[in-house]
This record gives structure tokens, C-alpha cells and sequence, in this order.
């Protein structure tokens, strides 16, 4: 199981893409009369990252940034894009590294993704300005990563929603080790954090999203399942408490994990215009 860390076997492309098309997650025709431009942006670790910028509304500074989970890629992001879109957003969305398009060996569940989303970021800033209003929004590994950006390295965005997001690694493996193995799974947690720093060059304790979200100033949309079983809603929980201030929490009631909005569409959406009435609209009049 230590291998599968840092080589998580990924989905087929064409399966997340059939999967998003049969559950009407995704118009294909609508998608592709989007005005859109494919870029590859450079990673500070050397290699390519795949995104495609979409923007309806060139002469607005308005936009939101996308951040799959794992296993995942852009195509999944998709779904999320629609709703921001609706509500004025221009979007980019991009594959993590060693997902979709983008090159990378490793997966590393937000060490060097937060890098990356960095880059992504300083992307935006150059084409459209400093003053350029942006959000970015993850899912499961890509909330963490959020999470890890905005506490970590920089809290550049003017907000974040963060769905389903682990908030200690270290936990969440040791969880799943004894879900699966059915031991106590930090007997366990020294050969992967031995593996991961052979083979993937981090250790297990540097992706903490709970050491860092008290470093996040801007407001946060928490998002969980009750039913997820597994990243478990606690987690999530845990990191809404943590923060100081600014920050707003909904508890899907249906779906398991990463499936809030495929599940409770309405109650999604609601959640979201009502984090951007309390928090966001009036950022961007005075911004």
C-alpha cells in the first residue's frame, strides 16, 4: 500500500469523461463553443502543467481557479466551473501533476501541488493583472492543496472553497491502513513516510492542512458529506473550527465522498450564493 501513495493508479481519461457526459455533468456541445485557450504552464519543479483558461467574459477581471482530487483530472472540474460561470466567472481549470495532461512522476497530495496551483496563480496575475478578483475552489486533494497554498505559501486569492479536504495526512493514512488492513494503522505510518521520502521526496508530516488554516485570512466555504466515509466529515470539521474568522461551513447530507454537489445540487449552489452574499459580493465592489 506504501507504493500506491505516491502512484496512485489514476483514471482513464475517457472514462471520467464518459462518466461526466452519461450523469449530464457535462454538455459536450456547450463545452466546446466556450471560448477557451489551452496553456501549458511551467512548473517550478521543471515539468509542463496542462490547463485551459476559459473566458466568456473577456473584459472582466473576475475569475475562479479549479483544483481536482486525485485520480482525477480537469474534466472533473468542469461541473464546478458551470455553476462560477453562471455567476460571471471566467475559469481555469488544470491537471495536477502526474494527472490528465500534465507531466510529473509523483503524487505528493499537496507538497508540490501547492507549488503548482502557485504557478497557476502567478499565470493569472501576468495575463490579467495584480488586480485581477480570483477564488479558487478544491475538491478532496485539491481542497488540501488549496488549503496548503493559501496557509502556506501565500493567501492570494480572495477566497476559497474547499470541498472535502483531509486535514492531517498523516491521519488520513493511518485511517485508511486500518480500514483496510484491519490494524491499527499507525503501525504502518513509519514505512510510508520512509517510502514517500525515498520515493517521492516529502514526508508525510509537511502535508498538514490543519497546521496551516489559521494562516488563511480570506474568507472559506467548508464543504463535506455527512455520509463520506472516506475523508471522514470530521476532518473537515475540525479545520472549520480551526480557522479563525470569515469562514462558513455546509454539511452535504447526501453522497459519499467528493459527491456533495453530484448529490445535493440545489443545496450546493445555495450554500454557495449565500458564502458569496455574506462575504464575497461586497469584496468585489470594493475590490
Amino acid at each position: 500500500m506504501s507504493q500506491r501513495i505516491v502512484y496512485m493508479m489514476r483514471k482513464d481519461e475517457k472514462l471520467i469523461y464518459d462518466r461526466e457526459v452519461k450523469a449530464k455533468r457535462i454538455d459536450p456541445v456547450r463545452y466546446e463553443e466556450l471560448p477557451k485557450q489551452e496553456v501549458w504552464i511551467n512548473s517550478p519543479f521543471g515539468y509542463l502543467i496542462k490547463a485551459v483558461v476559459v473566458r466568456p467574459y473577456p473584459d472582466r477581471k473576475k475569475y475562479m481557479i479549479f483544483s481536482h482530487g486525485v485520480t482525477e483530472n480537469k474534466t472533473n472540474s468542469i461541473k464546478y466551473m458551470d455553476l462560477f460561470l453562471k455567476r460571471g466567472f471566467n475559469a481555469i481549470i488544470y491537471d495536477h501533476r502526474r494527472h490528465g495532461e500534465s507531466e510529473g512522476k509523483t503524487t505528493s497530495y499537496g507538497y508540490f501541488e501547492k507549488y503548482d496551483l502557485k504557478a497557476v496563480v502567478d499565470y493569472l496575475l501576468s495575463t490579467e493583472g495584480e488586480d485581477v478578483f480570483f477564488g479558487i475552489h478544491g475538491e478532496s486533494m485539491g481542497a488540501a492543496t488549496t488549503i496548503l497554498y493559501a496557509g502556506s505559501l501565500e493567501d492570494r486569492a480572495d477566497f476559497y472553497i474547499v470541498d472535502c479536504p483531509f486535514s492531517d495526512f498523516r491521519e488520513q493514512l493511518a485511517y485508511l491502513f486500518s480500514k483496510e488492513m484491519k490494524l491499527p494503522g499507525k503501525w504502518f505510518l513509519p514505512l510510508a513516510d520512509l517510502f514517500v521520502r525515498i520515493r517521492g521526496g516529502f514526508r508525510l508530516k509537511t502535508v498538514s492542512p490543519i497546521q496551516v488554516i489559521q494562516n488563511i485570512h480570506k474568507p472559506v466555504l467548508f464543504i463535506h458529506s455527512t455520509k463520506d466515509d472516506y475523508i471522514l466529515p470530521e476532518m473537515t470539521k475540525t479545520l472549520y473550527d480551526r480557522k479563525k474568522d470569515l469562514k462558513m461551513l455546509f454539511m452535504a447530507t447526501n453522497g459519499g465522498h467528493a459527491q456533495s454537489f453530484n448529490e445535493n445540487k440545489e443545496e450546493y449552489e445555495q450554500a454557495i450564493d449565500e458564502f458569496f452574499n455574506i462575504y464575497v459580493n461586497r469584496e468585489f465592489v470594493q475590490h
